[in-house]
């Protein structure tokens, strides 16, 4: 036969020699078993089975490509499609490359071509280019990939429509895309919208709440809705708020409803959060919604009793009497019951513990039941020790590796309990302790003096730590930069009412215009915790502070003079700075001083100046109508500032003397310079008291200079002084008609 090479004795060897390479493939492989080889013997195509003796082999009389390139013997009845052949031309080329470049010049001169060798010769017979094969793959890859897509979108399609509710589900949501375009939708047509939301979710509520996508048609039409129409919505809800807390997409639908904080809608809520806070507290997403409900919308009553559930089973059993009040401090709890101290105390530390190690430190709630913990440890006990523990890092933890308390302080400091807990730990602690736990403030520092609690821990260190190098290095020289923007981030600080009470906190600790009332019985329970723990003088301590924030502080007022003296804060603030710590930088403080007496004229008339800086939230409209109050405001704080200067001292209500600073500030003979042409405007107007100080000061060496002055306009001072004040009138309480003079005038005539 033409085709096939019959058996000799020369082609033994080599048949011998290449069965060495290759098994022998004695039975029929499974397409299973064909596969794995296949796949992992890429490079290598399967053995073609043994050919049978030339007797049963017989030559075909169609070509090779009408018999799908296979050469013998066609299967006529299983003949393959063309896109199929195409497949399988392709498969054939990649899985026979390799072996062809390996075996392909000793392959052609045995019996028996290879399938792939017979394939490509036929190819350059009938003129296809190899390159072909794989576009053709990948053509018909890309049909059946693009095919099958449309058949899954088509499936999921038809199992959506097949769900219950699927039309009125679809219809929300298409009203829903159409109202969360706030600046494409017309108030008219937002109206016509949400009603007929409303048309389709009415006593549906239900089943859209628990799906991911439809529970967002619920909270736009909350946003939407009327004050009665969420009242309708949180109703038909009844009975399902714990479970919605627990859900990963409708936790946000309570939040929505209780954004208004209207009285039914809470109560409804949280009267089922009552009773399973336990659960909720450890659940990963109830938890954030039962925080939240607890420190924003939730009245004390209710905070009361969600706080109890903390302290064990007994406090969240619905029905059952307390005994004695219904509140949550735990000091009052076990000076009603002791005997249940333990079981409460184990259960809250329990408690506390679980929520830590997951560290959940953000919660409002655990801030508190922390703080009824320690309140009820006596201070230094194994208890109180054990407690301080959660604050401090952990002693096996490898170099490199943030501390787990650092979160946990850093949260603490955000809210009114954990800032109290801080400063309370700050006070009771070693100097150990004190420097651990404020470490972890290193890079935060600066947002916490802005924060209406976070300051107080700022003001908590400041007035206990003894060590004043570390207090002033981690917390004052966290806020003071030492570059250019100094001047103005002086100037931010001294605006805002928190901030600057920890900037000046050193030179007016006691100051009621700097301290407000909840500030200061906060550090008076601190001060009094100081003083069994601390060993330096609280004036001692201050000084220090001072002496090491001065010279930044005299720079900003040099550079920022005319901006510090529009504002009443920052008269008083140059007052205290200029007066405070006088051995520091004397240069500077002579810089200074030179910079305000220049601004003299400006800080007693505000109108010839620049405005006054403008509050936050006040509109500019009413800038105009409170524009003679804020200048005389201003006035007032710049004469006391003025009389402070020129009499080298504070005033000293307790002596009624002005305590003078050594060295002496010399600001006297700096002001005369200035005034002594307008000296008689000065006596007789609103700087008639700054005068008054300077002829008073004993700082001030040319005093005959300006008596003499004030002689000469003698008449004038009269002129302004005015009649003499009825006393006995004035005891009795009855309205003088007469117009009142300028008591610093008549004080100046009794010196002339």
């Amino acid at each position: 036969m033409a085709g096939v090479k019959r058996k000799s004795a020369t082609s033994a060897p080599a048949e011998t020699k290449v069965k060495s390479k290759k098994p022998k493939v004695e039975k029929t492989q499974s397409k299973r078993a064909a596969k794995d080889e296949t796949t992992t013997r890429r490079e290598k195509p399967a053995k073609k089975a043994k050919v049978e003796p030339e007797s049963d082999l017989e030559e075909s009389d169609t070509s090779e490509v009408e018999n799908g390139f296979y050469g013998f013997s066609a299967n006529k009845k299983g003949a393959l499609s063309s896109s199929d052949e195409d497949q399988l031309d392709a498969d054939d080329n990649l899985s026979s490359s390799g072996d062809e470049e390996a075996h392909g010049t000793k392959a052609r001169g045995k019996r028996g071509l290879s399938h792939s060798v017979v394939k490509k010769d036929s190819r350059k017979q009938n003129g296809t280019p190899e390159e072909q094969a794989p576009s053709r793959l990948e053509a018909l890859n890309a049909t059946s990939s693009r095919e099958a897509h449309a058949k899954q979108k088509a499936l999921a399609k038809e199992r959506k429509a097949a769900k219950p509710n699927a039309d009125i589900i679809e219809r929300s949501k298409k009203l829903w895309e159409k109202l969360r375009l706030k600046s494409h939708v017309e108030k008219d047509e937002r109206k016509k919208l949400v009603k007929e939301l409303f048309e389709i979710i009415t006593d549906r509520v239900k089943d859209f709440v628990f799906k991911h996508d439809s529970v967002r048609v619920i909270q736009c039409a909350i946003k939407y809705a009327t004050l009665e129409q969420r009242r309708i919505i949180a109703r038909e809800l009844k009975g399902d708020f714990r479970t919605l807390a627990e859900g990963k997409y409708s936790k946000f639908l309570i939040a929505k409803l209780l954004e208004k904080n209207d009285p039914e809608i809470r109560d409804l809520i949280i009267s089922e959060f009552q009773g399973h806070v336990k659960r909720l507290i450890n659940h990963p997403e109830a938890s954030w919604i039962l925080d939240d409900t607890y420190r924003a919308v939730a009245t004390q009553e209710q905070k009361t009793r969600l706080l109890r559930e903390w302290y064990g089973p007994e406090f969240s059993i619905a029905g059952l009497k307390s005994q004695g009040s219904v509140t949550a401090e735990l000091s009052e709890i076990l000076q009603e019951s002791p005997e249940k101290r333990k079981p409460i105390l184990d259960h809250l530390k329990t408690q506390i513990n679980t929520i830590i190690q997951k560290k959940q430190t953000g919660f409002t709630m655990l801030h508190d039941a922390m703080l009824q913990y320690f309140l009820v440890c006596k201070p230094g006990s194994e208890e109180a020790n054990d407690f301080l523990e959660h604050l401090r890092p952990d002693p096996t933890l490898k170099e490199g590796e943030e501390p787990d308390n650092v979160d946990l302080l850093k949260n603490l400091a955000f809210t009114k309990p954990g800032s109290r807990l801080v400063s309370l730990a700050l006070a009771y602690g070693s100097a150990k302790d004190r420097k651990i736990f404020l470490k972890p403030y290193k890079d935060t520092v600066d947002m916490m003096a802005y924060d209406g609690n976070a300051h107080h821990v700022l003001l908590a260190a400041l007035a206990l730590l003894d060590d004043t190098k570390l207090s002033s290095k981690s917390i004052l020289g966290e806020l003071l930069p030492a570059n250019d923007t100094l001047p103005e981030k002086v100037l931010n600080i001294v605006s805002d009412v928190r901030a600057r009470a920890v900037l000046l906190y050193p030179y007016a600790a006691d100051a009621k215009w700097l301290i407000d009332d909840n500030t200061r019985e906060r550090l008076s329970e601190v001060y009094a915790i100081r003083a069994t723990t601390s060993k330096k003088d609280p004036n001692t301590r201050s000084h220090e502070l001072a002496k090491s924030i001065q010279p930044q502080l005299l720079g900003a007022i040099s550079a920022r003079a005319g901006d510090f003296a529009t504002f009443s804060y920052g008269l008083q603030f140059m007052g205290e700075v200029l007066v405070g710590a006088p051995e520091v930088e004397p240069e500077r403080r002579q810089e200074a001083l030179t910079e305000v007496a220049s601004l003299t004229t400006q800080i007693l008339d505000p109108s010839s100046s620049a405005p006054s800086r403008p509050k936050k939230g006040v509109k500019e409209d009413s800038e105009a109508a409170t524009e003679a109050v804020a200048k005389e405001d201003t006035s007032a704080f710049g004469k006391n500032l003025l009389k402070t200067l020129v009499q080298g001292g504070k005033f000293d209500p307790k002596t009624k003397k002005v305590i003078p600073i050594d060295p002496p500030l010399g600001f006297a003979d700096m002001f005369w310079d200035q005034i002594k042409n307008d000296v008689m405007t000065w006596a007789t107007g609103q700087g008639s008291f700054v005068v008054l100080g300077l002829v008073e000061s004993e700082d001030f060496d040319r005093k005959s200079e300006a008596l003499k002055a004030l002689k000469k306009g003698k008449k004038q001072l009269e002129a302004a002084a005015g009649p003499a004040p009825d006393k006995d009138a004035k005891k009795k309480g009855e309205k003088s008609d007469s117009p009142r003079g300028n008591a610093g005038a008549r004080l100046l005539l009794e010196k002339l």
